[in-house]
């Protein structure tokens, strides 16, 4: 449909979205389960592309600007904020959810001189667009809440966007990695990004024995990148002592309870961390990584597709038919 474009925010600028994902986010939306969604909606969160238009109070940024923003914004005045963790916002914004999306030629953005962050021109739209919610998630994972440090075991439940992303990240820092999935394509690919070994999980009798031999005990770091009673489980239980399970895919609707091995946790002293975005102002550090090369998101990219396209996209992730990363980029 043809709706109103959007109008900033005093504080706020509208983006032309050149380029925006496809997140597995996205049809957790679709199915209903998240609480933030109102009909009618626009979904869309991982966004990249020109402000088209800046509210009055607007400082750091000009119409014209190339720009993308982490998918969790924070209000810049929350006890969060103050203390420099804006994607965990008190009042979080989330395009998308909280309000209309990046799925249409334009985006309103809020709150702009504490979320937006500048695009290098040698950075194109299609894969600045990868980043803003799956990317920056792992490296955040990786990086921050799981510490990795070079030399040690990462092992990565779930070889679609954000998983393949860990394994890359993880790899690039120096760990050795295992990439886990049940499909042979999205395995191939983890292999291809720098995964030391792959497990297809329906092809082994025990995934946490078959981890536990891999590594010699047991993983240093172990992500969901998944989000499932399964995949959260055989985290934690694949972890060696002083271990850190990082929490990245959706526990949500039937499966947001997942049981986890407490005895283990404490007998081993293993550390259950989550991770959810990333802020702005941590976006620096990771985007030299990507244009001294040794990060290269653009790899993970499966396709994009027209806006019109999208619906099949979407609907296709009910059966995890996609690999890689899809990105929409013609509107």
């Amino acid at each position: 449909q043809n709706v109103a474009d959007p109008s900033p925010a005093l504080d706020g600028v509208v983006i032309r979205v050149e380029a925006t994902g496809i997140c597995r986010s996205d049809w957790h939306g679709w199915m209903g389960h998240d609480s933030d969604i109102h009909l009618p909606h626009v979904p869309g969160h991982e966004l990249a592309g020109l402000i088209e238009a800046i509210g009055s109070e607007v400082k750091r940024w000009q119409v014209g600007d190339r720009v993308t923003v982490p998918f969790a914004v924070g209000c810049g005045y929350c006890p969060e904020c103050l203390a420099g963790n804006q994607h965990i916002c008190d009042n979080y914004f989330q395009p998308g959810f909280t309000a209309w999306g990046s799925f249409a030629e334009y985006v309103a953005i809020p709150h702009a001189d504490v979320n937006l962050v500048e695009l290098p021109e040698e950075l194109d739209f299609v894969t600045a667009a990868s980043l803003g919610c799956r990317f920056i998630t792992s490296f955040r994972a990786v990086v921050v809440q799981g510490r990795t440090q070079p030399g040690n075991w990462v092992v990565v439940h779930g070889c679609g966007g954000v998983g393949l992303s860990a394994v890359m990240i993880a790899r690039a820092i120096g760990a050795r990695v295992i990439g886990i999935d049940i499909k042979p394509a999205a395995l191939t690919l983890a292999k291809s990004v720098g995964a030391t070994h792959v497990l297809n999980s329906r092809a082994v009798p025990n995934v946490v024995e078959a981890i536990q031999e891999l590594t010699g005990g047991g993983a240093h770091v172990s992500i969901d990148a998944l989000g499932s009673r399964e995949t959260c489980r055989n985290s934690v239980l694949c972890l060696r002592k002083r271990g850190r399970h990082v929490q990245v895919g959706l526990m949500v609707a039937d499966y947001k309870d997942a049981l986890i091995p407490m005895n283990l946790v404490i007998a081993k002293e293993l550390e259950l961390l989550g991770s959810h975005g990333m802020q702005a102002h941590q976006f620096p550090g990771m985007l030299d990584m990507i244009l001294s090369g040794r990060l290269q998101p653009k790899r993970l990219i499966g396709g994009t597709v027209s806006l019109e396209e999208s619906l099949i996209a979407l609907t296709s992730m009910t059966d995890f038919a996609l690999t890689g990363v899809t990105v929409i980029d013609r509107f």
